[in-house]
């Protein structure tokens, strides 16, 4: 069942997924409003083009009228917004993010890659070789991807619908995990490693939502899995009735001069502008979904040595003279360790600075802590920024560097607690045949990541 011409509002318009939502229901022939508390860029700049940014910002319940077919509520609304209240109030139709893709794709095949670590670069794979092979399909991904002007796309005609699911909670009225609202007919899981200690406060209790993807597998359905990942294993080998169920892994490859190459069945091989055993994964995981969506393993190694990747998934943002910088969604412990580890794989002969921001709940929780012993083991140069700040707005305990050093395995370690310090620092480094490794799924204190590369990479 599309969703068109009906009456929109969207509580809390301005969120990185919510306000790309908007735009595309807005582009399918919906009339869309909403509201937000603040709006940052480049959501704002986003809302103004597509004629749907609100006049002024707060929440406001005159918004919320009998007219409106559709409320759609976003994480950042807490249950006591005011116009969430009214709507309720009125018996409005209120819907989650996941639960109105859900409803948009009704009628649709429903892929859902779902995963740990991974997903955002696998989705964008097939996103990549789908548009590459001329086929309809609809998405939701988690960051921008080259080649695609939009992170969502809700259309009538497409039949297939490829979405990025990931295991946090659908809405504050809705506590489960994005993934099992979407309701897959395939179902991809990449890896599992806990996080999110917020919502899910054991491993158990994390790991036990991938089971339950697992288990929403529809008869006739299809499981693809990682089968070089120990969790994953144990979810997806289980009996389930009337199920196919696909494993992959990493392919054979072979890096030369700097670049991959990924070897096929028949020996070819088949350079990539990707590295890294984890991508090469992802990339694997790709092709085995494809062949269920009519793709040939031709098609899909001629159209997989243009992808580029998604944005800041070991993503090159400056090269000079042999001094490479890359910028990496990289936060929790399983991400970190594969990309650092990729880097110095790739470019061994260089000295790789690693930098990592920790600003989720879990990275600056003190429990949590202690699974990214020896992450950063693969670095010449390791480290780690966090602002106290974000530790007391979360209402975390105090962190020393002292306990970061042993949490992290090394003593060598060095800690900033200023971001401003840390980037003057970074600038006065003298760099050779370097790579400068920036990880991060926040910005550095709002630090203008792109006008730093430019300034160090033109001194």
């Amino acid at each position: 069942m599309s969703i068109r011409n009906q009456k929109i509002h969207f509580i809390a318009i301005g969120g990185g997924a919510m306000h790309q939502l908007a735009i595309a229901l807005k582009n399918n022939g919906n009339e869309v409003s909403g509201s937000d508390d603040e709006i940052f860029e480049p959501s704002r700049s986003r809302l103004s083009e597509a004629g749907i940014l609100p006049e002024k910002e707060g929440w406001d319940d005159g918004k919320i009228h009998p007219g409106l077919d559709i409320i759609v509520v976003g994480m950042h609304a807490r249950q006591d917004n005011p116009e969430l209240l009214k709507a309720k109030s009125l018996g409005l139709r209120t819907l989650s993010y996941p639960e109105l893709i859900f409803e948009h794709s009704r009628n649709k095949q429903r892929v859902v890659i779902a995963g740990s670590h991974g997903k955002t670069t696998t989705t964008a794979m097939v996103m990549h070789v789908l548009k590459y092979s001329g086929k309809k399909f609809d998405y939701l991904v988690g960051a921008p991807v080259s080649g695609f002007e939009h992170t969502v796309r809700l259309t009538d005609e497409a039949p297939v619908i490829i979405i990025e699911g990931d295991e946090y909670l659908s809405s504050p009225d809705q506590h489960i995990p994005k993934f099992l609202v979407y309701q897959h007919h395939i179902g991809l899981v990449t890896g599992i490693a806990w996080d999110h200690i917020n919502v899910f406060p054991s491993e158990h209790s994390y790991v036990r939502q991938f089971d339950h993807f697992a288990d929403a597998t529809p008869k006739a359905g299809i499981l693809v899995y990682n089968d070089e990942d120990a969790l994953t294993c144990v979810i997806c080998k289980k009996e389930r009735e009337d199920v196919t169920v696909l494993e992959y892994g990493t392919p054979k490859h072979s890096v030369k001069n700097g670049v991959t190459y990924m070897i096929t069945a028949e020996g070819k091989e088949v350079p990539v502008r990707f590295f890294g055993v984890h991508n090469l994964s992802n990339a694997n995981g790709a092709r085995t979904l494809l062949g269920k969506l009519g793709v040939h393993d031709d098609v899909f190694y001629e159209a997989i040595q243009s992808f580029e990747g998604a944005s800041r998934r070991l993503e090159k943002v400056g090269e000079k003279d042999g001094f490479i910088i890359f910028r990496d969604f990289a936060h929790a412990p399983s991400k970190l360790e594969a990309s650092v580890g990729a880097v110095k794989t790739q470019f061994p002969g260089k000295k790789l600075h690693a930098v990592l921001e920790l600003h989720t709940f879990s990275s600056l929780n003190k429990d949590f802590i202690q699974t990214y012993d020896h992450t950063m083991k693969a670095a010449d140069e390791a480290i780690v920024y966090f602002n106290p700040d974000v530790v007391a707005h979360k209402k975390l305990a105090p962190i020393s560097a002292e306990e970061l050093q042993t949490a992290f395995g090394r003593s060598d370690l060095k800690v900033y607690t200023d971001s401003a310090a840390l980037f003057a620092d970074l600038a006065a480094k003298t760099y050779s045949q370097d790579v400068l490794l920036l990880m991060s799924s926040g910005n550095f204190n709002g630090t203008d990541i792109p006008s730093f590369v430019s300034n160090l990479l033109n001194r």
